[in-house]
């Protein structure tokens, strides 16, 4: 496990500039700061969830069906939607590069989003730009 991101690092992140530094220090803290390879899978389509992965750094391939529809990079948050919706993976997840990342399990996510309303106020907005107009 590598040394955690500083939380002005995490503030310049798409979607947490609006978090203080105490919430960013509380979300780190919450998590694992990992390094992964390119190509490692991180989400599994129809599987339970069970994790989900701040990107500080690096960039990852959304599947449906081994289809990509769509690409996420630093600052974004994946398998959030399955934890918070209690459903199965509606899609695969796989690194196209090498991959920093916070690390957080289903308990500890959930944890965090009561502890930091921020958090989740950011984890909305990125749900509702990914679903699109209503």
């Amino acid at each position: 496990m590598a040394d955690a991101p500083p939380p002005e690092r995490l503030a310049r992140l798409n979607r947490l500039e609006a978090l203080s530094d105490d919430d960013l220090q509380t979300v780190v803290r919450a998590g694992r700061h990992v390094h992964l390879p390119a190509d490692w899978s991180l989400i599994w389509e129809k599987t339970p969830a069970d994790k989900a992965y701040l990107i500080v750094d690096g960039e990852v391939s959304v599947r449906k069906g081994g289809v990509e529809v769509t690409r996420l990079g630093p600052g974004d948050v994946i398998g959030e939607m399955a934890i918070v919706n209690h459903r199965l993976r509606s899609a695969s997840v796989v690194s196209l590069t090498p991959l920093e990342v916070i690390h957080f399990t289903k308990e500890s996510l959930e944890q965090l989003l009561d502890e930091v309303p921020a958090f989740g106020e950011a984890l909305r907005g990125t749900t509702a730009d990914r679903l699109g107009p209503a």
